[in-house]
């Protein structure tokens, strides 16, 4: 178990989007952060208090958590006298990057003089098994998106918070660093061995009650020429009864990918659909969700109505105005 509070580390992450990582956590589970930390030059805030590592020692924090996903996943050199002065201060070390703290000399060192424990959360602990596509009872709602990072995982966790209020039975099943961290659980997808990815999903999706729903947390995306692998492990390996399509409409060109258009959500409709339905026939999309962060209240409201509109399906912002429709829409299948 990854000990709490935690203090978050922003490092010398450029943007917010980049501090992903650290904002779901701050935004689900926000009494596990005492504060957060960063380097000159960072451009992330999450309007938490910044604190020195004695400061937030002396506050409670017991594990400092690398809040940033950068590309590839690198812990930087940049980071280290940070990440050792943790270790020797009596922190544990947790972080959800491709590039492991156990692999690194210098902090498993450090971690061994002084006592800490390095938490690789990105790290498969189970065997999974290949994929092989029998039905599974219990129902499952999937979040797919036209790019990363726009929302599936507040999508899934907004509508497991709704559902638990109602009473209905469900269990967000997360599959990324952030998801883990946040709930404890779940399948590093990214992690897994290609061969087994669709197969680490059923083993996180397994049989249940007839009236119980899975929400899984969503990866990648389709039209997402670095990472549209691991979303179609999802989409097969799920066995979705329910889709929700995910949007963030200002991004102008795929994260990461600046010569690549963001594709519209008729597109994403027209390709996941299909998809879906091949390991599942019954499967059907039942809402949308836009994340309007960048938008007004008065320009959310706006595009949420014009694309229910134009799409025949609940357009909501489920972080900003509740899931409660998406909830509707699963309830009526």
């Amino acid at each position: 178990m990854i000990e709490t509070p935690y203090l978050l580390f922003l490092g010398d992450a450029p943007d917010m989007l980049a501090a992903k990582v650290a904002i779901g956590i701050r935004d689900w589970r926000p009494d596990h952060a005492v504060g957060q930390i960063s380097l000159p030059g960072c451009g992330a805030d999450l309007g938490l208090t910044e604190m020195t590592l004695a400061e937030a020692k002396a506050a409670g924090a017991k594990t400092l958590v690398i809040g940033v996903a950068n590309r590839g996943g690198v812990i930087s050199a940049a980071w280290k006298d940070v990440l050792i002065k943790a270790l020797e201060m009596g922190y544990d070390l947790a972080s959800g990057l491709h590039n492991l703290l156990r692999d690194e000399g210098d902090l498993v060192a450090a971690a061994q003089t002084h006592g800490g424990t390095l938490h690789d959360v990105r790290v498969p602990t189970d065997g999974y098994p290949i994929a092989n596509g029998v039905t599974r009872s219990g129902k499952r709602c999937l979040a797919v998106g036209t790019d990363c990072s726009v929302g599936k995982m507040y999508t899934a966790l907004a509508m497991d918070a709704e559902m638990q209020k109602r009473g209905m039975k469900s269990t967000f099943r997360a599959t990324g660093q952030t998801g883990i961290l946040i709930t404890g659980h779940g399948v590093p997808l990214d992690a897994v061995i290609a061969d087994f990815m669709a197969g680490s999903v059923e083993y996180l999706t397994p049989d249940n009650e007839d009236d119980h729903w899975d929400l899984i947390e969503g990866q990648g995306s389709l039209f997402h020429v670095s990472y549209s692998g691991v979303t179609m492990a999802l989409v097969h390996g799920g066995q979705p009864d329910a889709l929700i399509l995910c949007h963030e409409p200002t991004r102008s060109h795929m994260r990461g990918l600046p010569d690549y258009t963001v594709p519209s959500l008729e597109e994403l409709r027209d390709v996941a659909l299909p998809l879906a339905q091949r390991a599942n026939a019954a499967c059907k999309i039942v809402g949308i969700s836009v994340n309007t962060q960048h938008l007004t209240e008065d320009e959310a409201v706006k595009y949420l109505a014009e694309t229910e509109e134009r799409m025949g399906l609940p357009a909501v912002d489920p972080y900003r105005h509740g899931a409660g429709r998406l909830v509707d829409a699963l309830a009526a299948i």
